[in-house]
């Protein structure tokens, strides 16, 4: 692989990772409601969809899925449906009356595998991912090398840039955190990322492959 092929693939995964997404939007609010500790497990259900639905793209899922639109439309329902529900019970989301330093807080915070799972579950929400990542990654591998070590280096570079970018949303989310203590601000808060979600999912809904 050139070092100029690396270096554009790296500024174009920046840009993509940047922009503000499911994933992040969650991690965000995971890390403003209950803390970076609840974060690093959503950031972790998170990536590991990422990355599962990039490796399933180059496996040859990303050709199938676009063999079979109704393959893809189940999946894409299905991911709508799932971001449509995350969103309409963060917007119903009881508000404590304690700040975010309460018992109650630390024990929603304390199940990181609840976290993980569902940023896991948003991950795989969306399965235009897997025809982008199919699209995408060729684009850099070149076809007269062996493809093993290219993909290695791809995976592993948008590994750091991903994660990057997660503790970016994560570090904005704590520093949300100190107004949250209020019931009011609390409210909007959920309102406003339960709309966002269901926005999502509405856009999810209207996706055409």
């Amino acid at each position: 692989m050139r070092l100029e092929t690396w270096w554009l693939f790296c500024a174009m995964t920046f840009i993509v990772s940047a922009t503000p997404g499911p994933n992040m939007l969650l991690v965000m609010a995971s890390s403003a409601r209950h803390g970076m500790r609840s974060a690093v497990g959503t950031m972790a259900g998170c990536f590991s969809a990422v990355l599962a639905m990039m490796i399933l793209s180059a496996a040859g899922l990303g050709a199938l899925l676009a063999a079979f639109p109704a393959l893809f439309d189940v999946l894409r329902w299905t991911g709508a449906a799932y971001l449509a529900y995350l969103g309409l019970r963060t917007w119903l989301a009881p508000v404590p009356a304690a700040g975010p330093e309460s018992p109650a807080r630390e024990a929603v915070a304390a199940r990181p595998w609840e976290r993980f799972r569902q940023g896991l579950l948003v991950g795989f929400s969306n399965p235009k991912a897997i025809l982008f990542a199919a699209a995408f990654l060729p684009q850099f591998i070149r076809p007269d090398a062996p493809a093993l070590p290219q993909l290695a280096i791809l995976l592993a570079t948008f590994t750091v840039i991903e994660v990057s970018w997660y503790l970016v949303y994560a570090a904005s989310g704590r520093r949300l955190a100190q107004y949250l203590r209020r019931a009011p601000v609390m409210r909007a808060f959920n309102r406003v990322t339960g709309g966002v979600f269901v926005g999502f999912a509405v856009a999810m809904a209207a996706l055409r492959d």
